[in-house]
């Protein structure tokens, strides 16, 4: 299977949403190679970035995902190299 590494922007406008980001993002886990969250407390939003290296379907269903909460906008930048699964 082919992999792509992506970055995952994230902006949450609604507190009740936050949870249900968690949960997803634990579903996607085993892709997911870091996460950097940064309260921004003068806008009232947080603002999130996922890095990931998973097939280009599994990183759009996560975006899509993600951007069907409310009060969250999700954006994915994919790397233009493509890997093989058992590369490292």
């Amino acid at each position: 299977m082919i992999s792509r590494i992506a970055i995952i922007g994230i902006i949450v406008e609604e507190n009740q949403s936050v949870s249900k980001i968690n949960s997803l993002l634990s579903d996607y886990r085993s892709t997911i190679i870091g996460r950097l969250g940064i309260p921004y407390d003068k806008r009232g939003i947080n603002v999130i970035s996922i890095v990931v290296d998973a097939p280009t379907d599994s990183i759009n269903a996560l975006t899509g995902k993600l951007a069907s909460f409310p009060g969250v906008s999700a954006k994915a930048v994919f790397s233009r190299t493509e890997f093989a699964e058992n590369e490292e």
